[in-house]
């Protein structure tokens, strides 16, 4: 892969917005620990539990990030290393556990002619052009 993968631990934290649905008696558990000082609020109980709950499944993810080759972490991709790839006449197969960017420089075209599939596990962020262009590349 010729893009360039930073271990997001490097960067400041970025975090993406999800939304659940919980039953009001698991809410009120949650709010009733919010209030006896035990989390600050609900989203510092529901990221406790999200990381205690990764941190037992450690194993288990390492062992398929490794199974499907994966890089974890933060991708960039530009027209540099796109260019680049495109003059080397290779295809990237890109598959990535964390955010994908692909800068505002890459034109869709650009993309079609380099990216044959994308895989993301976490977030994507590119220009609605550039994931309409990749649509039927992205799994």
């Amino acid at each position: 892969m010729s893009g360039k993968v930073i271990q997001l631990r490097d960067r400041a934290p970025e975090t993406e917005k999800i939304t659940i649905n919980l039953g009001y008696v698991d809410l009120g558990r949650i709010d009733l620990l919010v209030q006896e000082g035990f989390f600050s609020n609900r989203t510092d109980f529901i990221r406790t539990a999200i990381r205690n709950q990764l941190r037992s499944q450690s194993e288990e993810v390492s062992r398929s990030i490794e199974r499907h080759r994966l890089e974890v972490g933060l991708l960039e991709l530009g027209a540099a290393e796109l260019e680049a790839a495109w003059a080397a006449g290779e295809t990237l197969h890109v598959k990535v556990v964390g955010l994908t960017c692909i800068a505002s420089d890459v034109t869709p075209e650009l993309a079609l002619q380099t990216i044959g599939s994308l895989t993301v596990l976490g977030a994507l962020q590119a220009s609605r052009e550039i994931k309409a262009a990749l649509a039927a590349r992205i799994k």
